[in-house]
């Protein structure tokens, strides 16, 4: 079963910003290729959404409602609802992921 893939207007954003950063510290070039592997990451998740684990953040305080996947140093945070892929975020994994999760997702 194919599931449907919905970014968040958070995850959009994450998504500008990381392109933002790459582009001012590294290159253009290699900013719009990573925003390129990234959302195609992201959309990967219909086939198989199920194959994300959880984020062990997340499990510490209880919370298995959230799933993840890597993009090395990228991970995606989503959530499952029926037949839609709900993608909260994505974060760099080298940052404070367990502050950055609970601040965003447990509001």
């Amino acid at each position: 079963m194919k599931f449907r893939v919905v970014l968040l207007e958070s995850a959009k954003r994450d998504l500008i910003e990381i392109h933002q950063y790459v582009a001012l510290s590294d290159s253009q070039v290699n900013a719009d290729r990573l925003l390129t592997l990234l959302e195609k990451s992201c959309l990967n998740l219909c086939a198989h959404p199920e194959h994300g684990h959880y984020p062990t953040e997340l499990q510490r305080v209880a919370v298995r409602e959230f799933r993840e996947t890597h993009f090395k140093p990228y991970c995606t945070i989503y959530r499952l609802m029926q037949e839609t892929v709900v993608i909260h975020c994505v974060l760099d994994g080298r940052r404070d992921l367990v502050g950055l999760l609970l601040q965003r997702l447990l509001r």
